[in-house]
């Protein structure tokens, strides 16, 4: 009988600053396997094994995580953080949620970068790149079979698709379209757009937790408009102050700025998860801005599958690039360029996340009740399976074509494809098994194509 077992009738004691942070740092670094895997390691810490909130708590706390932009799972450990440890633990909750991954991608990125030419690395990407492409297909499977409930729910994702494949429409225009559609929908057809995007209630009981279903509001976390407004003033201080010494520092064209002003813009358009936002991410980071080639994108992300922490910290694989490309320290610092350019890119995109939570988790603390996504988020959530198929398409268009569509056929990259996306299809293979043996047979056909002339 375990230790849990025994004392299940009563309540863990009280958990220290120390005990939380270190729990919080473990976390980091174990993170992998994307939201849902990121929030399933949570549940089994925090509910089930360590009981330091109740299930109802937890699912309470992740209802209001999912309605917002931005990586669900970092922002629920910000909230828990925050209400056993006050903003302190909030922010290093959230905070190491990040760093490991951010340190990690720094030197994974700076691999690639000073050595990605070197036939084994290169044998390994080659690999990779197929994987990711069925990996994103899978992604926009797992959505598309929870969001597209009905036939008008299809049409929106097919909408999208088109909006965003065939028209080059901005990716915020289509969301702020879906939206105002879920809306309108909400109102006149309210059972097409009731899909709920919240999780159901607590099945399990696990024992008394730390804090529990009927555990009184701590007073931190009791709602005022005094601390809501000082939260704003902070934050808004806070993000000018940066924005505005890096334009003191460097100018407002410069990359550096221009990056901390585009990848706020992108952390405000996070909703449906990372895959959602990759392709406004690659418009502008690609396109616009010429920080990176479209391969890099498609290797960032696979460097961005396989560390743990959130898949949005691919954007830091992207700001690496971008200081590298474009030496904005020189090029007897391009290292220097690239850690710079990961950091600020990474504070600019989870700034909004710890605003969002210490802004509104008051508020939800105040009303236990269960959290639904809203209409128009019903149509959001939609609208982005259709860009993650556009997305989807983009990498199977460069991966499979690599000298465009008039090019050869890459026979070799599409079984690749095929094997990966069996692993993950018909045998629920794991993201970090799916890349790795991905890697292996792309390093293999590397080595065999000199032999076979």
């Amino acid at each position: 009988m375990t230790t849990d077992t025994l004392t299940s009738d009563c309540a863990p004691a009280p958990v220290s600053f120390g005990e939380a942070f270190a729990f919080w740092l473990k976390l980091g670094f174990i993170s992998f396997g994307g939201p849902a895997g990121q929030i399933a390691i949570m549940h089994e810490e925090l509910v089930e094994r360590r009981r330091w909130i109740s299930e109802n708590r937890f699912l309470h706390a992740l209802n209001y995580c999912m309605l917002l932009p931005g990586p669900e799972a970092q922002q629920l450990a910000t909230y828990i953080g925050w209400l056993m440890h006050r903003t302190a633990g909030g922010i290093v909750a959230g905070g190491l949620f990040v760093l490991p991954s951010l340190f990690i991608l720094v030197a994974l990125s700076w691999v690639y970068m000073a050595y990605g030419h070197v036939p084994v690395i290169a044998g390994m990407f080659f690999g990779i790149k197929p994987a990711v492409t069925a990996l994103v297909v899978h992604a926009a499977y797992r959505v598309g079979s929870r969001a597209l409930k009905n036939a008008w729910l299809w049409g929106i994702a097919a909408a999208a698709f088109v909006a965003i494949f065939a028209l080059q429409m901005p990716f915020p225009l289509i969301v702020l379209v879906a939206g105002v559609i879920g809306y309108v929908g909400g109102r006149y057809a309210p059972a097409k757009f009731s899909a709920g995007g919240g999780h159901g209630a607590a099945h399990q009981p696990y024992g008394p937790a730390l804090i529990d279903d009927h555990t009184p509001t701590p007073p931190h976390a009791r709602f005022s408009w005094a601390d809501f407004r000082r939260v704003v003033v902070v934050f808004v201080a806070l993000w000018a102050a940066a924005i505005g010494g890096l334009t003191v520092l460097f100018g407002w064209d410069a990359v550096l700025t221009q990056m901390a002003w585009f990848f706020t813009k992108a952390a405000l358009l996070t909703f449906g998860g990372a895959y959602a936002v990759l392709p406004y991410v690659y418009q502008g980071a690609v396109d616009q801005y010429q920080w990176l080639t479209a391969t890099q994108m498609i290797d960032g992300l696979a460097l961005g599958e396989t560390t743990p922490g959130p898949l949005i910290m691919v954007v830091s694989f992207v700001g690496f690039v971008g200081g590298w490309t474009k030496a904005i320290f020189g090029s007897d610092a391009l290292l220097l360029a690239g850690a710079a350019a990961a950091t600020v890119v990474t504070f600019f995109t989870f700034l909004p996340s710890f605003f969002f939570i210490l802004l509104g988790a008051p508020f939800i603390e105040s009303t236990h009740g269960n959290l639904k996504f809203t209409a128009p988020l019903t149509g959001i959530t939609a609208a982005v399976v259709g860009v993650i198929v556009n997305l989807a398409v983009f990498f199977a268009w460069h991966v499979l074509w690599p000298q465009g569509l008039s090019g050869r056929f890459d026979g070799l990259s599409a079984l690749i494809g095929v094997g990966a996306a069996i692993a993950l299809f018909r045998f629920k293979a794991g993201v970090i098994p799916v890349v790795l043996g991905s890697a292996l047979a792309g390093l293999a056909i590397s080595l065999a194509r000199p032999l076979l002339g």
